[in-house]
């Protein structure tokens, strides 16, 4: 906090959200998490055990994600400690999700170990996108932690 009470940290609002680190990164984690969904879907989710964990995941992140922009495109955080706070701890969610789900959609796809198949070429393009998406949560959640402790 700055001598006069104010805040050094600043939680951006409306459009700037497409020109500020972390939050430029809305944009690609809800594009290559929207393909991760599709591409999973787009197997026929076989094997069903882990895959359809990966599209629990993959949905819940979509939509949780989205929801997250819509707070901040609208400035409903009123530049609050505590919404910096539960920035941070999102997006450590997500990442964690995310590894949960790629670690175990990459064992599916060389247990399939098939490069003949439409279905082993969608899934290596899941889990492509998958440790993508998983990267861009990781860098989010940095880069999130670095802004809340100017808080």
């Amino acid at each position: 906090m700055a001598s006069d009470g104010r805040h050094l940290g600043h939680l951006p609002s409306g459009l700037t959200i497409c020109c500020s680190i972390p939050d430029m990164l809305f944009l690609p984690e809800l594009v290559f998490g929207g393909l991760v969904w599709i591409l999973v879907a787009c197997t026929y989710i076989v094997p069903y055990n882990p895959q359809a964990y990966v599209m629990a995941v993959s949905v819940f992140c979509f939509v949780c994600t989205f929801l997250w922009m819509m707070v901040f495109m609208c400035g409903s955080h009123n530049n609050r400690n505590s919404w910096a706070t539960a920035d941070v701890f999102y997006h450590f969610l997500a990442s964690v999700l995310y590894l949960s789900a790629s670690v175990p959609l990459a064992m599916v796809t060389l247990a399939f170990n098939s490069s003949l198949t439409l279905i082993y070429q969608l899934n290596i393009s899941a889990v492509v996108f998958s440790y993508l998406t998983t990267l861009l949560y990781v860098i989010h959640t940095i880069f999130s932690a670095i802004r809340w402790k100017t808080f």
